[in-house]
């Protein structure tokens, strides 16, 4: 991805993901780049942060979205994905 808004490296959750952009009357595919981590002093929070390739949106300008989450809200985000992913294996 060029011009990138995040910090991307060996670290990153996930690099090069599939994603969609939705707005009204538009949808843009691109790769993305998503992360989960926290502050490195005194980490009071988890930052979930995702970046659309901005050179294949046609839609959005270049921009990362961040979502700070509180430990009890990022072990339900985690419940859910795992109950999620129990449904998508389950039907395959």
């Amino acid at each position: 991805m060029a011009d990138r808004v995040l910090s991307v490296t060996a670290y990153t959750t996930f690099d090069l993901l599939d994603a969609v952009a939705e707005g009204h009357g538009w949808t843009d595919e691109a790769m993305a780049v998503l992360n989960v981590k926290t502050p490195r002093n005194d980490p009071d929070e988890v930052l979930l942060q995702l970046e659309l390739d901005n050179t294949s949106l046609d839609n959005l300008p270049a921009h990362a979205e961040t979502v700070s989450l509180s430990p009890d809200e990022a072990r339900t985000l985690a419940g859910e994905l795992e109950r999620y992913a129990e449904k998508v294996e389950d039907a395959e």
